[in-house]
């Protein structure tokens, strides 16, 4: 149980699924998540006409997270290494603390997009989960078709 602090309440324990998707690297890209809280769902998905499948990743999680009204202790399930890894391996805050720089001096990919993400984990409780993506995870597979039904929309211009 995690505990608020100075509060004894309880915080809400929220699952969330996320994958990011792009046609062509860099190309149309979607993202699609769902959120499971108290036996409720809520699908989210957008995009973006010109970005990355990493950019995606890391859109997806933040939309996630961004969602949550208050703190939450979340169970964070994605296919993406380079968001689990970049955040369970401490590589996201090494790269912070060397002004955006990876260990070999050469520039951190995506940083407003790892600053905004670890930010929202200073406010939520999150253990990241990686799964093997198209693999049959069936919320995988939902947040996957999310992401590429929305780029999809994007390449036939019927989203904005």
């Amino acid at each position: 149980m995690i505990m608020e602090s100075g509060n004894d309440k309880t915080m809400k324990h929220v699952d969330i699924y996320t994958d990011g998707a792009c046609s062509g690297n860099p190309g149309p890209g979607g993202y699609g998540a769902v959120l499971v809280y108290n036996g409720r769902e809520k699908e989210l998905c957008g995009g973006e006409h010109q970005t990355t499948n990493n950019r995606m990743e890391l859109t997806a999680v933040i939309e996630a997270l961004s969602a949550l009204k208050e703190p939450c202790s979340v169970t964070l399930t994605t296919d993406s290494k380079y968001v689990s890894d970049g955040i369970t391996l401490g590589w996201a805050k090494s790269w912070k603390a060397k002004g955006w720089r990876k260990a070999d001096g050469k520039p951190a990919l995506n940083p407003e997009l790892w600053e905004t993400l670890l930010m929202l984990l200073d406010k939520h409780e999150v253990e990241f989960v990686w799964v093997k993506g198209h693999a049959g995870h069936p919320y995988n597979e939902r947040c996957d078709a999310l992401a590429v039904s929305y780029y999809k929309k994007l390449q036939e211009g019927k989203t904005s």
